[in-house]
């Protein structure tokens, strides 16, 4: 492998930059469709109009697909770049996304979940309260210094979560014991922030090396490779 130099270091910089502009250009525009796709009451005529160009749009994109072992050209694991995350991602079709800020020990997301989320008529899916909090509750504990994997996730429903309306989502680390480390965070309207909606404690557990290895190591393997080859 040879050593990069400046130039090809700044112009591998650009190039991942202009990545990642095209796909989070092409997230929103995705969950544009999504939203819209899901509200919309235009005839049945332009609903199939409508799908045979999203047909052709899903054919050029198709030209090129990496598989669930291949990290996207547009990530980085190590600085936490997931461009394509459900919940956070801005090139995520399926993410809201959710916006996250850290406060000192609290780890503050703001959102809003559009009818594509839609549960009970104008309320959010239940499944959808957890993944934010999962997701909210996670940062936090890698924020603390001392990131891991969920191994449980407890839900408490108070409140149904309103469709269409601005969220605010907070989560602070209450207990670190070695490589455990548990979580509490709520879910409320940015507008009555002090009014619980949805509440959840989680637990995460830091992988040792090996867990690690069995869980990640092609895909690390995978990442070096290409490394190497872009370098070389």
């Amino acid at each position: 492998m040879r050593a990069v130099d400046g130039h090809t270091a700044a112009a591998g910089s650009a190039r991942v930059r202009q990545r990642r502009r095209a796909v989070a250009e092409l997230g929103e525009a995705m969950r544009v469709l999504v939203e819209t796709a899901t509200a919309t009451e235009v005839p049945s005529d332009d609903l199939d109009r409508a799908a045979e160009g999203i047909r052709q749009a899903a054919a050029l994109l198709g030209q090129r697909l990496r598989d669930r072992s291949t990290v996207s050209s547009a990530d980085d694991l190590l600085d936490g770049v997931r461009m394509f995350n459900p919940v956070t991602g801005s090139g995520s079709a399926l993410a809201p996304p959710l916006h996250i800020e850290q406060a000192g020990d609290l780890t503050i997301g703001t959102c809003t979940l559009g009818l594509a989320f839609e549960g009970p008529p104008s309320y959010a899916h239940g499944g959808m309260s957890a993944l934010l909090l999962d997701q909210l509750l996670g940062y936090a504990v890698s924020a603390s210094g001392h990131p891991g994997m969920t191994v449980r996730l407890d839900t408490s429903y108070r409140a149904p979560v309103p469709l269409q309306t601005p969220l605010r989502l907070t989560a602070r680390v209450s207990a670190i014991d070695g490589r455990r480390v548990t979580a509490s965070g709520a879910i409320a309207t940015a507008a009555e922030p002090d009014t619980v909606l949805v509440a959840a404690t989680g637990t995460f557990v830091a992988l040792s090396a090996d867990q690690a290895r069995r869980l990640f190591g092609a895909i690390w393997d995978a990442g070096n490779r290409d490394s190497d080859s872009r370098a070389g």
